[in-house]
């Protein structure tokens, strides 16, 4: 099991102790990525689970600004629109949304969370064009034939799970050629989330010279990670409230460290994981506005 597999067998499980999603969907997804029943009760045991038939441990609410009766406000400005593209890919033609900056300061790769490319990640895209870099969400799922052809989440994650890191970092390097290709002569970033910031550690642990910047926002960290290859200017996102993956937050500093790399690791206190993602149920407003400005703050000093 690769550390990505790891962490979305954990996710599924985490989001089951958090009372997102019932146990039956829970053993269900993890089916699907390859648990057994006896594995999956397991995990899920090991993750902090009630045992079956006990009553749930109460979870806090989410703050008020997230609930369904008060819709959240997403961090950073009005997002330009996207526009779905497809581009030459290593082994297939690729999908993503693209939203052009009027007049660009840079160009970002933007990754998406474990259940593949949706509307929250395509605004992303959207806030960076309007903060003035064309942004590119590359779906992963490509090869699959996008996003919406997979189906559900539990799907989506499924797929990705079946996928190599080989794979990925081979798309993503194709998704830097295409912002290259539209927008010329603009240095490139990248920021993932979730599972899309652990992409975002592969990425630079693959070697790739091209990023100016990047910004892993709470991603598992690659077993091994060497930045030996990139110069990127890289600023760590976590949260204070998320131990499954600030469990890798030392490992991570100490190979930028030795990567002699411009870096800033940053965590949010009183944030959980995902905390930045306003269409779901661990949204922290404060923790994102913050995030956001320190991000482009970010881009601002790399890639403008």
């Amino acid at each position: 099991m690769t550390p990505f597999q790891r962490y979305l067998a954990e996710e599924v499980a985490e989001d089951h102790v958090d009372g997102i999603i019932p146990r039956r969907e829970a053993m269900r997804r993890l089916g699907l990525l390859g648990f057994s029943v006896p594995a999956a009760v397991a995990l899920l045991a090991a993750c902090g689970a009630p045992e079956e038939g006990a009553a749930p441990t109460p979870t806090p609410a989410p703050p008020s600004s997230a609930t369904p009766a008060t819709p959240a406000t997403p961090a950073g400005p009005s997002p330009l629109p996207t526009e779905e593209i497809t581009f030459d890919g290593p082994a297939s033609t690729l999908m993503g949304a693209f939203a052009a900056a009027p007049s660009p300061r840079g160009a970002v790769l933007v990754i998406h969370e474990n259940r593949g490319l949706n509307d929250h990640t395509r605004s992303v895209a959207g806030r960076l064009a309007a903060a003035g870099y064309s942004a590119l969400a590359l779906d992963l799922l490509s090869r699959e034939g996008g996003t919406t052809a997979v189906g559900e989440p539990g799907e989506a994650t499924a797929a990705l799970n079946a996928a190599t890191p080989e794979r990925f970092i081979a798309d993503m390097k194709a998704a830097l050629d295409e912002l290259t290709r539209r927008t010329p002569g603009a240095k490139l970033g990248a920021v993932g989330f979730c599972f899309g910031g652990g992409m975002t550690w592969l990425l630079l642990s693959s070697g790739e010279p091209r990023l100016a910047a990047a910004a892993p926002f709470y991603g598992p960290l690659p077993d091994n990670a060497n930045f030996s290859g990139t110069e990127a200017a890289v600023l760590g996102v976590y949260a204070e409230d998320d131990a499954r993956v600030n469990a890798t937050r030392d490992a991570a500093t100490t190979a930028l460290q030795q990567a002699n790399l411009q870096h800033e690791i940053v965590t949010y206190p009183n944030a959980g994981h995902a905390f930045f993602n306003d269409t779901g149920p661990r949204y922290n407003p404060t923790a994102a506005v913050q995030s956001w400005e320190k991000l482009t703050t970010w881009f601002d000093q790399h890639l403008a």
